[in-house]
C-alpha cells in the first residue's frame, strides 16, 4: 500500500481513526525501554522512525522523530521534539547522519519494508534497532484461543525475523524481550495476566490488528471472554498468569550493526 490516509498515516492502519486515544493505553514500559537504551549504547544522535506519540524515545539523546500520522504527532508530549511528517521509505537525511536509529511497533505497517530498512541503514552509522513481534510465536498468547482471526492477521502483517535480519545486513542480534506483568504498553500480550483490560474497546482499538477483523470477531471475543472470566473458566486455564512476573511471548528486539 503506497497511498496515505486522510491524517497522513502511511501504513495499512488508519491512525486517524484508531489512534485517537492511543496514548491512554500505549505508554512506554520501563522494562522494555531498558532493552532499547542498552542497545543504543553510546549513540548520541538518534532517529526514531514511525515514532508515533513518542514511546521509547530516550530523552537523554539528541533525537529526531519521523511520523506520517497527524493524529499521532499531535499526541506527542511537550517534552519530546516535534516529529517530522515523513515516511520510513523516504528519509530526507544525509548518509550516516545518525549514530543510531530505532523503530518500535511500526515495521509491520510500512508499505515497503525493504526500502524502509534500507533507508534506516543508509542514514545510520551505528546500530539500527527494530522492536517487533515474531509472527511464529504469536500463538503462545491465550488471545489465540479467543480471537484466532486477530492473531492470524497479526501473523500475516509482522515480517519474519529472518526477513528483517537479512534486510539489515551486517551483524544482527535478535533478543527476546520478556513482558512484565504490570506492562503499561498495552499491546495484546501486554495484558497477558490482566485479561479484563481487553474488554475495554479502547484497549483493543489501540492494537491495530483489531481494525482488520470483522466487528463480529470483537463482539464474540468480549462475549466469550466476559463469560469465562465470570464463571472462572479463564482462571482455571490461565490463572497462573495473574502472578507470573514475566511472559516470554513474541516480542523481539532486532539489533543490526554495520
Amino acid at each position: 500500500m503506497s497511498s496515505r490516509h486522510n491524517d497522513g498515516s502511511a501504513g495499512d492502519a488508519n491512525y486517524g481513526v484508531i489512534g485517537v486515544d492511543y496514548t491512554k493505553y500505549r505508554q512506554p514500559d520501563p522494562h522494555i525501554a531498558e532493552f532499547i537504551r542498552a542497545a543504543l549504547g553510546d549513540a548520541k544522535r538518534v532517529l526514531n522512525v514511525g515514532a508515533g506519540a513518542g514511546s521509547y524515545e530516550p530523552v537523554d539523546r539528541d533525537l529526531t522523530a519521523v511520523e506520517p500520522s497527524a493524529s499521532m504527532r499531535a499526541q506527542r508530549p511537550s517534552h519530546l521534539p516535534l516529529a517530522i511528517d515523513a515516511t520510513a521509505e523516504k528519509l530526507l537525511f544525509e548518509d550516516d547522519a545518525f549514530d543510531g536509529s530505532m523503530a518500535t511497533f511500526t515495521v509491520h505497517q510500512w508499505s515497503d519494508l525493504k526500502a524502509g530498512i534500507g533507508e534506516m541503514r543508509r542514514v545510520t552509522r551505528g546500530p539500527v534497532l527494530i522492536l517487533s513481534c515474531d509472527p511464529d510465536e504469536l500463538e503462545r498468547s491465550w488471545l489465540h484461543d479467543y480471537a484466532p482471526e486477530m492473531i492470524k492477521v497479526e501473523a500475516r502483517r509482522y515480517p519474519a525475523m529472518k526477513t528483517i535480519a537479512e534486510m539489515l545486513g551486517g551483524t544482527v542480534e535478535i533478543k527476546a524481550v520478556p513482558i512484565p506483568l504490570d506492562c503499561i504498553d498495552g499491546f495484546g500480550e501486554g495484558y497477558y495476566g490482566r485479561p479484563e483490560r481487553l474488554l475495554d474497546p479502547g484497549a483493543r482499538l489501540a492494537n491495530s490488528a483489531w481494525s482488520f477483523v470483522d466487528k463480529s470477531v470483537g463482539d464474540r471475543f468480549v462475549e466469550e471472554l466476559g463469560r469465562d472470566l465470570k464463571d472462572g473458566t479463564w482462571d482455571a486455564r490461565y490463572g497462573h498468569l495473574r502472578s507470573q512476573p514475566f511472559f516470554e511471548g513474541s516480542l523481539r528486539l532486532i539489533i543490526g550493526r554495520p
